[in-house]
Order: C-alpha cells, then structure tokens, then sequence
C-alpha cells in the first residue's frame, strides 16, 4: 500500500500522535495524508472511507469504533484522568477546604469529576473553574502568582504535565476512573492490503504518557509543528529516553 490517510482529532495532542505514528507509515514508503476531526465525525470518516486508520481512539470510552471491519491496533499511550496541586498535598481523600481554595478543570475531565465528587463531600463545597485544554497553563501559572490553592482535575497527557506547575495527587480509589489505553483503529479493508511488517511495527509502537506530554507541549506552547515534534521524538531529542 502506497498511501493512507490519516484522522485524528484537532488538538495539538492527536496531532502529535498522528505525526508520530507517520513516521512510522513513511519509513514503509506510504504516503501520508492528514484529516482533522471533530468528536461527532469519527464514525462517519471511517466508514465513509475518508480516513484508512484513527489515530487515535482511547478504549474502553471509544470502544464503538471498533466495529465489523475494524481493526484495533497498538497501546500507544495510557490516558488517564487526574487529580494535582500546585504544591504536594496528601490523597485527595484526605483533603478539605483547609488545603484547596478552588477546583480548576480541563473541560474534558468535567464529566469525571463530577463523578468523583459524589464521594467527596468535603470538596463538593468548593467552587469550580472550567477551563479549555489549550488555556490551562496559563491559568495554573496566574494562581501560582496570586497564591491561590486550586485542586486540578486534567487528563494526563497534557502540556502541562511536561513543566514543573502541577504534582499528581493519589487517588487510591480511582474516582476520576482508571487508566485507559490510546490505540488506533484502522478499517480492515486497509489492513488487508497492508505491509505485515508495518502492521506489527504498529502494534508495538509505544509513546508513553511523558513523551506525548512533550510533544503536546512543543506544538501547543512552543509552536513547533506538529511534523517537527514528531521528528525530534524519532530522533531522541524531544526527552531523554
């Protein structure tokens, strides 16, 4: 096969991981082109065949994409929804409105954190923030200024998991849900005419969370492209390995 084309969702993040998983594509002579996709499109794209693999789906959430002529590939990264603090605090079990002020949430853990605050009563009184993944360091480095005490809920990856703001609070009864897996789906059709060799390169590629942290970084905060990022990670030069 000579050409794929590859979907993925327009944040800098899925942007990255496409990039990434291209390298792969490329070394394989295929061509690679690139389709952005909105959440609602996805199942529309793969079986109107205007993508040939997702990059990526995150199972178990995504798991209504791995249909009949699917093909589930790889365990790219681990994403998992998370509790920080600007500063070490104990689990977050243990912890009232004496030692958080606020809870500031990526809107993509709104929904988990809700979740987990029917089994937080002592910081269901605190008020929350909502605010868009792409404005969250920002956000952080204003409250580390003012001296406020927020209780974050992100999902890992994220930039802001690859500087120094945030420390990962335990989470021992896994309230904001347990780890889930970043894998792509590619339509079988495709998988068929596939190289064997590249198949089974991709499904061994592994990113791992801090890798995708930094790319998500480089192109969201650094400007780098996302083609660049992904070189500088084949390349060993995105993080010490």
């Amino acid at each position: 096969m000579t050409q794929m084309t590859i979907g993925h969702l327009y944040t800098s993040l899925h942007a990255g991981c496409a990039s990434a998983v291209a390298r792969v594509l490329e070394a394989y002579e295929v061509e690679v082109e690139y389709v952005d996709l909105d959440p609602d499109d996805i199942e529309d794209a793969l079986e109107g065949a205007e993508v040939d693999l997702l990059v990526s789906a995150w199972f178990p959430r995504d798991e209504r994409f791995a249909g009949p002529g699917r093909r589930v590939l790889g365990d790219l990264y681990q994403p998992v929804v998370s509790f920080a603090a600007l500063t070490p605090l104990g689990p977050v079990s243990t912890l009232t409105s004496s030692d958080v002020d606020r809870i500031i949430v990526s809107d993509d853990s709104r929904h988990a954190l809700e979740e987990a605050l029917k089994q937080l009563p002592a910081l269901s009184v605190l008020p929350i923030e909502s605010i868009g993944e792409g404005a969250l360091i920002e956000r952080l480095e204003k409250a580390r200024e003012a001296g406020e005490k927020p209780l974050v809920v992100a999902t890992q990856p994220h930039a802001v998991f690859h500087t120094d703001l945030l420390t990962v609070i335990e989470d021992p009864a896994r309230l904001l849900g347990g780890e889930m897996s970043a894998r792509m789906v590619m339509r079988e059709d495709v998988a068929r005419q596939a190289d064997s060799d590249l198949l089974d390169e991709l499904s061994e590629m592994m990113l791992g969370n801090k890798v995708m942290s930094a790319l998500d970084y480089v192109i969201s905060i650094e400007g780098q492209d996302p083609e660049g990022a992904a070189e500088a990670w084949q390349r060993g030069r995105l993080i010490g390995r």
